[in-house]
């Protein structure tokens, strides 16, 4: 991406939407706010192990941010649909 800025901003707000939603899950209690702590806990070391390999790798950090807003996008929509 020729400004990696821009894709740093929109995983800011992408990101804001899906914490929003994981909230909302985890509000509600129960079995599906316990796995969803759970996921996420998961999702977060996976996403850091990834991005360190990345950079150790040699990949820039647009590159990372691009991987961490599809990771956003897949978890919004999952939340979004069920």
């Amino acid at each position: 991406m020729m400004f990696p800025w821009v894709s740093a901003a929109l995983l800011s707000a992408e990101s804001g939407h899906v914490i929003g939603l994981r909230l909302s899950r985890i509000a509600f209690g129960g079995v599906a706010a316990v796995d969803e702590c759970f996921l996420m806990v998961n999702e977060k070391i996976d996403a850091a192990l990834e991005a360190q390999v990345a950079m150790v790798a040699g990949g820039s950090a647009a590159t990372v941010i691009e991987r961490y807003r599809e990771h956003v996008a897949s978890n919004e929509k999952r939340l979004r649909l069920s």
